[in-house]
């Protein structure tokens, strides 16, 4: 059960609309390594983790990952409201409004809807824990190159800058996560399920 404190967890207060930036931000919601496949990752992931001290932390880093989604849909919320039809013209966001009038969809920049199949939930603690360390990574490449385009709006800049610095916050715990199975596991061999090991034991 989750408490559910209403408001964001990083203040965001956009004065002008920009609906260029707002379709890059977009990707970090339902882009490739966006917000919302972060979530869906880590808390499909916890089910399956052995560990109750590892499966803490995927939901905690699960749940703070929805807080982030409700950030980036506040950013790209505050970008498109009130858009003139002119602005919507000449930003490129017509494709976008034609589908979803100012509407928050999942999407990538590029415009590829969000798919499932972009995060994995294996079951195996490793191979989970490794995806989740690479995923914080991605989304913060990510974030790096948002910031490089919002460097001259600073009520955009400032949220994009805590959302990256989460980010470096969440690999270093799942690091830590990672520490904690090795230690678990049979440290002669971390891949003691690995069906290739079990056949050379026959």
């Amino acid at each position: 059960m989750w408490s559910y404190e209403k408001r964001l967890q990083f203040p965001v207060n956009i004065k002008e609309p920009n609906a260029k930036l707002a379709q890059v931000i977009l990707t970090q919601y339902g882009g490739p390594d966006g917000e919302l496949g972060a979530s869906m990752r880590y808390i499909s992931q916890r089910y399956s983790m052995p560990y109750n001290e590892v499966a803490a932390v995927l939901t905690d880093i699960g749940t703070e990952e929805l807080a982030h989604l409700e950030m980036v849909s506040t950013i790209v919320h505050q970008l498109t409201r009130n858009l003139t039809m002119e602005e919507i013209e000449e930003s490129g966001f017509a494709n976008y409004y034609v589908d979803h009038t100012a509407g928050i969809w999942p999407m990538a920049a590029g415009g590829i809807p969000f798919s499932s199949t972009e995060f994995q939930s294996k079951g195996d603690a490793i191979t989970d824990l490794h995806e989740d360390m690479a995923a914080e990574q991605k989304a913060r490449s990510t974030y790096d190159n948002i910031l490089r385009l919002v460097r001259d709006y600073p009520d955009i800049y400032e949220p994009i800058k805590f959302l990256r610095a989460r980010e470096i916050v969440h690999y270093q715990r799942f690091g830590e996560a990672l520490r904690i199975v090795q230690d678990k596991l049979d440290s002669r061999n971390f891949y003691a399920f690995n069906p290739e090991f079990d056949r050379c034991k026959e």
